[in-house]
């Protein structure tokens, strides 16, 4: 799979591209890719869609682009290559390998170019840059905003790109072929200085003095005739060079073949400085920007690096690789493993044996006879810096556990580099010596499948290449963690005979996939392990009960709840599991688990993990399932705050179960905007907590989870809510709980009516509004009525139905007190009226939903009665009182105005120009 930005917007596949439709979704899959792997607000997907000004149902419209766009992704396979479309709060994120996008690939392949020694080699690589390019950028787009300014940001890259590949051709002598590139983009950009400007130089250079010259007029006629400028500096440094005869102009015929390269001979150290390095790792792959960070951060004096990341990742082989093809700039390599993560490491500090070792092994190396090593660590520390204060060492420390083992054994000279790999963060370094940090992450997909055919050598390449799919799988399974991929090899290996598919099924499964990546004491496990019992108990503690955790992510909340700790204890646990990267901070505060890591969690770690015994008189362990209670406890009281957050004039739809568990805190949510961007954010929690809650039989809570997303379904009603929802209704109806199930199914049949399911939404809105009355809920009764209401109006229903259930809807809403659902009865009402031109009806209809009292402030009901303005106006005019009608309408608009409320405005507009026109034409 292949997605294509440099040219036609495309998504190519082994079968072919992909229908992707209309230029709207071409215009949004543009937009994602973009940003790949970044969360993309619905907001600027819609600027990105419409930038002329979004239409009234602007965000309806981008969901089912997003819907379309997810469903082309799956059929063409995208799963395979680790593609994912997703759905993060009010956003959205493509999920992807950033090596499947062509602009990606023409961005690295640019870079590579310019670290290149060799100009041939960096011509090379350019040509393979621009190769990529099959037209202007994004074609078959929105024509202007956002989307012009990044094609015309591609087009800028592109054409830097081509000046870099003429000055290379220009660095080997080839000015023709420089020329040659240089004016068919002159043609095109003719009022770039810079590449007129190049230009004159490589014909110049080329023996064409008379075409130069000749450029440099044309040039300057465009700039005064179609700008109004004289030429810059550029283009004039150049025309004065040109005149004066230039330098280094070589004869007009074609340049001399250049001389074949000398090979380079391997990089070594000085003959006087030591090497302690251990041999390169072998099957290397990737990490390109990870090791041009390294190279950028050791240019500086007293360079400290340290190289971190999750247990298996290749930290080591990183700091390796890098180490070998960088020694020759330094007089000397030293190197040692601190064992700060294995059985035998204490990492206890300054005075620790292991430094003290080290420290004697680095002087040795750097010619102190044994003889006359100090005794103390301090002193050997002080030896250590008298030797090193004028060399250029590069030390490499591997493993480390604390900062206080690696302090004493940095070098003193400004002109040494150290190169620290550690779990750990160990943000005592970037405080005290000013360390750069440098995050290790696991392996994309086609970088995976390289490691995996590196290491498992030559005799095996035609295996995998005989099972492409099972290959695939394999690398996938490992979730791109070098060691599991390295492991997986070994067992290759060792089965010469066997197929790839059965080690590929075996793998599948979550119950034996860890033992599978475990080789003797080396393996995904055993390192886990070792990083677990470095830290604090109560990391351990809430580590064994992420096991638990059905979401993607949590925050300090929902790990109290987990816990049955506070906010701030459980803060302080989390900080401590992503400093040794068994999380990571995906979004501020928000924290998730690599897959393996969480495997890890759910099996061998409860075996594992040294855990405090329980407090004394508190008896045995907590029953196996509670940690899960408290938290679906959690969310089900934080939803139900955010939607009263959220809706403050509507009432609860449900209350905590009679059982649940203790109140831990939630997040602050002082206002509505930030309940809804609540609700956004944890929606896939949410969803993964319904589900949890429902494959464990606590249907009580299941469909509370689905139910108190209503402000969430509500606003993105077209965001494939369905699956939630049913799972809602079987927990509901294996409940035989009549509310519930009145409740999921009022919300079923809305969903399904927005799609345009009406069929299937009539199914439901049938059946809730007797459930709601079997289970005594009049409210409920009635907003089941009016979802029945509409439904039938969208299915054409004739006669007097929907006008009926809409009347026992707001009867039903007036006796509970329910103002909100009384004032969306009548509000739909009086649509309905004025469809049929019943307009006298109309007027008492809206009159009884205007002076309802407890209906002012803020919330849904001032906005509801805006729309019953709306519709009195209408009838106004209809009347032939146009004056009442305008100063009803102008109302409607002052309030929607007042209240941010987009929809009032429009429709208060559309039907005072109404008024206007008819006042107009005298009728």
């Amino acid at each position: 799979m292949e997605f294509r930005l440099l040219g036609a917007v495309a998504v190519a596949t082994e079968s072919g591209e992909l229908p992707l439709g209309p230029a709207k979704r071409r215009s949004l899959l543009a937009a994602l890719l973009l940003r790949p792997n970044t969360a993309v607000p619905l907001d600027q997907l819609i600027d990105a869609l419409w930038p002329e000004g979004p239409p009234a149902r602007a965000r309806t419209v981008a969901q089912g682009h997003v819907s379309r766009l997810r469903a082309l992704l799956a059929q063409g396979g995208a799963d395979v290559w680790g593609v994912r479309l997703v759905t993060r709060g009010d956003a959205y994120v493509l999920e992807m390998p950033e090596s499947l996008l062509d602009a990606h690939r023409f961005e690295e392949l640019v870079r590579l170019a310019h670290d290149q020694r060799r100009p041939d080699d960096a011509a090379a690589l350019l040509r393979e840059a621009l190769a990529l390019w099959r037209g202007p950028a994004l074609v078959g787009v929105a024509s202007g905003g956002p989307l012009r300014v990044a094609a015309d940001g591609l087009e800028e890259d592109r054409i830097s790109a081509v000046e870099q590949l003429a000055r290379t051709y220009g660095e080997f002598g080839d000015h023709a072929r420089a020329a040659s590139l240089l004016h068919a983009e002159a043609v095109a950009h003719p009022m770039r200085e810079s590449l007129a400007a190049a230009l004159m130089r490589a014909l110049f250079r080329s023996g064409r003095q008379s075409d130069a010259i000749d450029q440099y007029h044309r040039t300057r006629t465009q700039l005064a005739e179609e700008l109004g400028v004289d030429p810059g500096s550029a283009l004039r440094e150049a025309y004065a060079e040109i005149l004066a005869g230039g330098q280094d102009r070589p004869a007009a015929a074609a340049p001399e073949p250049e001389p074949a390269p000398t090979p380079e001979p391997e990089p070594a150290p000085a003959a006087d400085g030591p090497d302690l390095l251990p041999r390169a790792p072998r099957g290397f792959v990737g990490r390109d920007r990870e090791l041009a960070a390294i190279t950028a951060t050791a240019r500086r004096e007293h360079a400290v690096v340290v190289i971190t990341g999750p247990a298996g990742v290749g930290k080591s082989a990183v700091a390796l690789h890098w180490a070998h093809t960088a020694r020759e700039r330094y007089d000397g390599v030293l190197f040692a493993d601190l064992h700060g993560f294995s059985d035998e490491g204490t990492g206890t500090g300054d005075a620790c044996p292991e430094t003290a070792d080290v420290l004697r092994e680095f002087l040795i190396a750097l010619g102190t006879p044994p003889r006359d090593l100090p005794d103390t660590p301090g002193a050997l520390a002080a030896a250590y810096r008298r030797r090193t204060e004028n060399r250029r060492p590069l030390v490499v420390l591997d493993n480390a556990r604390t900062a206080a083992q690696v302090r004493p054994l940095l070098p003193a000279g400004p002109g040494s580099a150290v190169l620290v790999t550690s779990r750990l963060r160990l943000d005592g370094l970037a405080v005290s010596e000013l360390a750069r940090t440098v995050d290790i992450g696991v392996l994309d997909g086609p970088a995976s499948a390289t490691l995996l055919a590196a290491a498992t050598g030559a005799g095996a390449e035609d295996r995998l290449a005989a099972e492409p799919a099972a290959a695939a799988r394999l690398a996938d399974l490992c979730a791109g963690l070098p060691l599991a991929l390295r492991v997986v090899a070994a067992r290759i290996n060792a089965r010469p005979q066997w197929p790839l598919a059965p080690l590929a099924e075996e793998l599948a499964d979550e119950q034996r996939r860890l033992a599978l990546l475990d080789v003797d004491d080396t393996g995904v496990a055993a390192a886990l392990r070792l990083t677990l019992l470095a830290l604090p108990a109560d990391a351990r503690l809430l580590f064994h009960h992420l096991g638990d955790l059905p979401g993607p992510d949590l925050d300090r909340y929902a790990a109290a709840a987990l816990t049955a700790t506070t906010p701030a204890d459980a803060a302080t646990a989390l900080d401590r599991l992503a400093a040794a990267h068994l999380v990571t901070e995906r979004t501020p505060g928000r924290y998730g688990m690599h897959d393996l890591v969480r495997l890890y969690a759910r099996g061998p770690a409860r075996d594992h993990l040294r855990l405090p015994a329980p407090a004394p008189g508190s008896g045995t362990a907590e029953p196996p399932g509670e940690p899960l209670v408290r938290l679906l406890d959690h969310y089900v009281r934080t939803t139900l705050r955010a939607a009263a957050v959220a809706e403050p004039d509507d009432r609860p739809c449900c209350a905590p179960p009679p059982d649940a568990r203790t109140d831990r805190g939630g997040p602050p949510l002082p206002d509505r905007a930030s309940a809804l961007a609540w609700f956004a954010g944890q929606r896939e929690n949410l969803t993964a907590a319904a589900g949890a809650a429902f494959a464990a039989g606590l249907d009580d809570r299941a469909w509370r989870l689905v139910v108190l997303q209503w402000p969430s379904i509500v606003g993105y009603v077209r965001d494939d809510w369905m699956p939630l929802l049913e799972t809602g209704l079987t927990a509901a109806v294996r409940l035989d709980d009549p509310d519930a199930e009145a409740r999921v199914r009022a919300l079923c049949g809305w969903v399904l009516t927005e799609e345009g399911r009406l069929d299937e939404a009539l199914e439901h809105l049938e059946r809730a509004p007797a459930l709601a009355a079997r289970a005594g809920d009049p409210s409920s009764e009635a907003t089941a009525l009016i979802n029945l209401a509409v439904a039938l109006d969208r299915a054409g229903a004739a006669g007097p139905e929907p006008l009926a259930h809409l009347a026992r809807a707001a009867e039903l809403a007036r006796a509970a007190g329910d103002v909100l659902t009384e004032l969306l009865a009548l509000e739909h009402r009086a649509r309905r009226l004025l469809a049929l031109d019943d307009h006298p009806a109309v007027l008492d209809c809206t009159e009884r939903g205007l002076t309802l009292p407890g209906a002012g402030g803020e919330g849904l009901a001032p906005l509801r009665q805006t729309l019953l303005r709306i519709s009195r106006g209408a009838a106004l005019l209809a009347l032939d009182r146009a004056e009442e009608a305008r100063a009803c309408l102008r109302r409607a608009h002052e309030d929607a105005v007042r209240h941010g409320f987009d929809e009032g405005v429009r429709g208060a507009k559309a039907q005072l120009t109404r008024v206007d026109s008819q006042t107009a034409t005298g009728r």
